[in-house]
């Protein structure tokens, strides 16, 4: 049997350790000193007390520790971080910048609309734009099985790239499906329109031929801003087109990671496409087109090479008509666009 420098049997693996608890029995200073480390290297949440982090790692624990004269290893500095619950965490992107004052209002009655539209033949949408993307080899987060290093460009300007690819989505409640509009120059609410109308022409009418009414579920910002006249303008021209009313319900501000889109067809976007050199715009449809989950979702893409216009304006001809039905609760948020001959 080998015994160690102290002539005893060394523990089995197996065996209770005392671990922590044996160091603050032999070290009486060691919690005090930890705290003392602790509160000269940490931050906290003002409005969650009990919420503390250190930004020091346990190997530098144990050196500060034992510069204080209780030296522990950093092993031990780690087993002492888990004593005190402090746990490895990421940062989460939980809290709102701001609070609407009727956002409970306006989730109940999205819930409302929702729960009629899926007791009915029509469409439950949402709409939002995902971030834009540069062609070429620029570098891009996420990784690949490769048989050597991807060299990407080591700066992603945009002078460097030869295209910039906007993708407008439209996300179908009812049918777990997808849709990316790619568009080639801005993001404007005519840019929106026509995605939403590109969708209806090529799958919405075929899927729901016995529609008589659209609900549009989108944020409260950029091209489908709540307060733009331009918008709604834009969609009447789509409405009139179509023939089919639009109910819009725009969730409230700071809100829109809410938005069904957010969570249940960008983020499986972006793994379709992650770590690949966008370089050419029939490419980046094949990547698109991969989309997929196993609770059957799948997408759609199209593409718009139409040049559209920033800072437009609505029209005087439009805001003398103003055809747009307010709903009563909330009508900032809550409309129908209807045919019209304004």
């Amino acid at each position: 049997m080998c015994l160690n420098s102290q002539g005893t049997r060394p523990r089995a693996a197996s065996e209770k350790k005392g671990g922590r608890k044996d160091c603050f029995a032999s070290m009486p200073a060691l919690e005090e000193n930890f705290w003392v480390v602790v509160q000269d290297y940490k931050a906290g949440d003002p409005m969650q007390e009990n919420v503390i982090w250190t930004y020091l790692t346990p190997g530098e624990i144990a050196e500060e520790l034992t510069e204080q004269g209780t030296p522990v290893c950093e092993d031990t500095a780690r087993k002492i971080l888990d004593h005190f619950k402090f746990v490895k965490r990421k940062s989460q992107k939980k809290k709102a910048l701001g609070k609407s004052p009727h956002r409970n209002e306006q989730f109940e009655n999205i819930a409302r609309l929702k729960k009629q539209y899926l007791d009915s033949p029509n469409p439950i949408l949402s709409m939002d734009t995902k971030k834009k993307e540069m062609l070429g080899e620029f570098c891009r987060g996420g990784t690949l099985f490769t048989t050597g290093v991807l060299e990407g460009l080591d700066h992603d300007f945009l002078t460097s790239a030869s295209g910039l690819i906007i993708p407008h989505g439209l996300y179908d409640l009812k049918r777990n499906a997808g849709h990316i509009t790619l568009g080639f120059s801005h993001d404007t609410s005519e840019f929106a329109c026509d995605s939403l109308n590109l969708w209806w022409r090529r799958h919405g009418q075929l899927l729901y031929p016995k529609a008589d009414s659209i609900l549009l579920l989108c944020d409260g910002g950029g091209s489908n801003n709540a307060k733009h006249y331009i918008f709604k303008e834009d969609l009447q021209r789509l409405v009139n087109k179509i023939r089919i009313p639009i109910r819009v319900a725009h969730y409230p501000p700071y809100c829109s990671k809410y938005n069904p889109i957010e969570h249940r067809f960008f983020p499986h976007v972006t793994r379709a496409i992650q770590g690949v050199f966008l370089t050419a715009v029939e490419f980046v449809k094949k990547l698109i087109k991969r989309t997929h989950t196993s609770t059957g979702l799948r997408a759609t893409v199209g593409t718009l090479t139409k040049y559209y216009a920033i800072q437009r304006q609505a029209s005087d001809r439009f805001l003398e008509s103003y055809p747009i039905v307010f709903d009563d609760l909330l009508p900032t948020w809550n409309y129908t666009v209807v045919p019209s001959t304004y």
